[in-house]
């Protein structure tokens, strides 16, 4: 019988507790741009939890994994017959209106059994700035981890990818006419959580000779067939408004703006509903409906392999569905941001009336990673998922979220974003060896 291969990163997961970030390299990243300056002490105060002082560790093969599976659905999403609904829905848009893909799709993924079961799609995926610059922050503590780290060490080609994908959104809608003027918009953008990487991204823009502003969603202007904004007309606005239809009133203005073509806009409501709608989720896990919609048998395979079994929630499966809640996970259709989520068995008869009367799927289950984490001298087992920041069906940076309790949250003393590494089969085979020979 031969043994199974030395699983190195999920070794390092569970005995490698190093502390890793190194906090001046981080304040140095963060505050690149004199306007940023103060930036990591601010962070430090007012998100006290944001940045593990660690890294995660990731296979090869289930980095491969994740790779083919984004792609494969990519593929999926782009056949007619999976598009077909959005055409009904967005029916008179202008044309060219929906051609950019969306920026900074998020993929999150668990990984069980070494293989990576995808939990969920997001538009608009918060982070990613953050993140970049924290994955710049790390010092090797292991030989692993010196030969995963080097991918991350150049910080201009990962801007300049970032940069690129919102280059590509532009022409996508508007050939090689010039990309003057951006807009990062929220609703009052100032006081959201992930609020300091709007000036990241501001940042970005500038340094590529874009003038880039901060605004808030509902304080924009539609005239003259021009989206405005305080610092004038608007080129292209960065969307990270959770409206995701833009069906609110106080969205009018970037709604129309969207609608008529006279904007850029990415992410945008096309978007979200192509790829983040939950109720994708049951579709994508379904053999036969993927099947039914043209899919290549490859894609079908992969894509059945890596998202769990996942179905909504009707009174006629509600009695089947509470015999076996202990082995699900209910989420809301159209939620976002573990709002409303609920593991089932830590459900409620009154929580459980609740999902019953409102619009939810249930998904088996899916066990998050473990990291053993060191904070303040105790050791402790912290749950992971694992992010893939996607554009057009490529992974730019994968970036985990370490958290205790039902979902995760930036409130875990040792938890908060964490870098993630790429430990390659050459790496885990010499690191096996040393361990080897020492005990020899």
């Amino acid at each position: 019988m031969h043994n199974p291969p030395f699983d190195l990163a999920n070794a390092l997961n569970r005995g490698c507790a190093c502390q890793t970030l190194q906090p001046a390299l981080l304040r140095a990243q963060l505050e690149r741009d004199p306007r940023l300056q103060g930036l990591h002490q601010s962070l430090a105060q007012s998100h006290p939890h944001l940045f593990s002082s660690t890294v995660v560790f990731l296979s090869q093969a289930v980095f491969t994994a994740m790779e083919a599976t984004v792609a494969a659905i990519e593929r999926v999403m782009a056949l007619p017959r999976w598009q077909q609904p959005l055409q009904d829905t967005f029916a008179g848009l202008a044309p060219g209106a929906q051609a950019p893909l969306g920026a900074f799709m998020g993929y999150d993924f668990h990984i069980s059994a070494n293989s990576p079961q995808l939990i969920e799609i997001n538009t608009n995926a918060g982070g990613a700035f953050l993140n970049a610059a924290l994955a710049r922050a790390q010092a090797a503590c292991c030989e692993a981890m010196d030969q995963a780290l080097p991918p991350y060490r150049d910080m201009a080609a990962l801007e300049n990818t970032f940069f690129a994908m919102f280059q590509s959104e532009w022409q996508r809608q508007r050939g090689q006419a010039p990309l003057r003027r951006v807009a990062i918009v929220d609703d009052d953008p100032l006081q959201q959580y992930l609020a300091p990487e709007f000036a990241l991204a501001r940042a970005l823009f500038e340094a590529h000779g874009v003038h880039a502003s901060i605004a808030d969603a509902r304080t924009l202007r539609f005239e003259a067939g021009q989206l405005w904004g305080p610092d004038g007309a608007i080129d292209l606005v960065y969307n990270r408004v959770t409206d995701f239809d833009l069906s609110d009133p106080a969205h009018a203005a970037l709604a129309q703006a969207w609608r008529s073509g006279a904007v850029v806009l990415t992410p945008h409501p096309w978007t979200h509903a192509q790829h983040a709608d939950k109720q994708h989720l049951q579709t994508l896990a379904d053999a036969d409906a993927l099947r039914a919609l043209g899919a290549q048998e490859s894609d079908i395979a992969l894509i059945t392999a890596h998202v769990p079994p996942c179905e909504r929630v009707t009174s006629t499966n509600a009695q089947r569905l509470w015999e076996a809640r202990r082995t699900l996970f209910f989420k809301p259709r159209c939620g976002f941001g573990s709002r409303a989520v609920y593991r089932g068995d830590k459900l409620t008869q009154r929580v459980w009336k609740d999902i019953l009367a409102g619009d939810y799927l249930a998904q088996a289950l899916v066990a998050p990673g473990l990291r053993s984490v060191s904070h303040q001298q105790t050791l402790a087992d912290l749950k992971f998922d694992v992010r893939a920041y996607a554009y057009a069906g490529k992974v730019q940076l994968l970036s985990a979220r370490m958290y205790s309790g039902q979902t995760t949250n930036f409130r875990t003393e040792g938890g908060g974003f964490a870098p993630v590494l790429v430990v390659t089969p050459g790496t885990a085979q010499r690191y096996q060896a040393a361990l080897l020979a020492n005990a020899a």
